[in-house]
């Protein structure tokens, strides 16, 4: 087993499945999270596939879209990694996702190299830029084996405010579907 640094950005944040050895909250610089990214495996089906985060590089963002935010807070997690826990994540991550390892910088002032999981657009998944009520019209519809879409939503934006994280991409979605 490996001591590996994990990512969590979004269910990995607040269903990681694995325990760690250290978690702290961690930025990711020059990417922003975004529910952009269908998932027909987890929270939707193949037939009507619900919408996830993923990752998309600051730099294709438009100056309207980087408003909400360039960098991504999440949760590093300092994990014992073996080739079960590989195939668990690779199999929770698979309709799209690629790892790979990124610098993060941790709440304590180191910066370390973690894994992360992102689906870029060059995916068959990826569904790009959409408004946060086309997001949330479709996150309310949706319901894959892992529970319906919006409690992912909403998982996500409470587990985010507890630490201390103002993403007003996913807060405004979840304010959607609240209402």
């Amino acid at each position: 087993m490996q001591p590996t640094w994990i990512f969590g950005y979004g269910s990995l944040i607040f269903r990681p499945d694995y325990d760690a050895r250290e978690r702290r909250t961690a930025t990711l610089r020059g990417y922003a999270r975004r529910f952009w990214q269908a998932s027909p495996d987890h929270r939707g089906t193949p037939e009507a596939p619900g919408l996830v985060v993923t990752l998309v590089p600051s730099t294709t963002l438009t100056p309207a879209e980087a408003a909400l935010g360039t960098d991504t807070v999440g949760v590093a997690s300092l994990v014992d990694v073996d080739d079960a826990l590989m195939a668990t994540l690779d199999h929770r991550e698979k309709a799209g996702y690629q790892r790979l390892l990124l610098p993060l910088d941790l709440d304590d002032g180191r910066t370390v190299d973690g894994l992360v999981y992102f689906a870029d657009a060059e995916n068959p998944h990826f569904r790009g830029p959409l408004d946060t009520e086309t997001i949330a019209a479709h996150v309310a519809s949706s319901r894959g084996p892992s529970g319906d879409n919006s409690d992912y939503v909403l998982r996500l934006d409470v587990a985010l405010r507890d630490l201390g994280v103002d993403d007003p991409h996913v807060a405004a979605i979840a304010a959607a579907l609240r209402r």
